[in-house]
Parts: C-alpha cells; sequence; structure tokens
C-alpha cells in the first residue's frame, strides 16, 4: 500500500472543503493510505493541479460557482488522460442522475455526511489502488 493518497479538493466554499477534510479525517478507512489533500477554488486551479498529476482521486463540489463540479467533471473525464476518479458532492438526492451524466464514480450530498463520505472516498481510493497495481 502505497504511504500516502491525495485527493484535490474543488469548492469555492472554504465550509465544504473543510467538511471535507473534517469527515475524512487522516484516514477514511484503516485498509487505505492516509490522505494528503491539495484543495482548489478555481477551475483553473483544478486543471493545473491534474496537469501537474499525482492525484488518486478528486472530490467536486456539484454547488460550485461559477463552474460547477458537475460540468467541471465532465470536461476533465473528457480532457485529463487516466483521470482519477470523482466523488460529487450534490446538493439533493434527487441530483444523482446529473452525477451519471458528468460521469463520476460516486456522489454524496450536502451538506457532508462523515461516514457515507468516507465510505464513498474510501471504495474509490481502494479502486485507485487496485488499478495502480
Amino acid at each position: 500500500m502505497q504511504s500516502t493518497a491525495t485527493v484535490l479538493v474543488y469548492s469555492d466554499d472554504a465550509n465544504t472543503r473543510e467538511q471535507v477534510r473534517l469527515a475524512t479525517g487522516r484516514r477514511p478507512a484503516s485498509d487505505v493510505p492516509e490522505v494528503q489533500f491539495i484543495e482548489c477554488a478555481t477551475l483553473p486551479a483544478v486543471l493545473k493541479e491534474l496537469d501537474r498529476g499525482g492525484i488518486d482521486v478528486c472530490v467536486l463540489d456539484g454547488e460550485a460557482v461559477p463552474a460547477g463540479g458537475m460540468g467541471v467533471c465532465r470536461q476533465i473525464k473528457d480532457e485529463v488522460f487516466r483521470c482519477p476518479p470523482v466523488l460529487l458532492l450534490i446538493g439533493r438526492p434527487q441530483d444523482a442522475w446529473l452525477a451519471t451524466w458528468s460521469r463520476a464514480e460516486a456522489a454524496v450530498t450536502l451538506p457532508v455526511e462523515p461516514v457515507e463520505f468516507a465510505g464513498a472516498l474510501a471504495a474509490l481510493l481502494r479502486t485507485r489502488q487496485a488499478v495502480s497495481a
């Protein structure tokens, strides 16, 4: 198992980024590596970090403005070679179909519920580890 996993968190709202960090803790599950966060508040920052590489999972805020996480997800799935898996934060459970349209691998509702979020993030990290092995 790798020593750390890098998670990119995109939201224009610092409180949402904090909810993600607090829900994750040092690691979302005992069988995945400790998490290191890269926080982005703008789409250009997201694209710059993805271009740099080394991101294991992206957490995108579907409610972010002006570039919502759903559109960002669809864009990076089209443009980023070997795009990391995406966990999308959605405003309502009824928006799950939009998460599917955006090609996100998982979605959870806002506000972040720690157990649900940590489980979804851990599942994506496990998948990423299996692909990398």
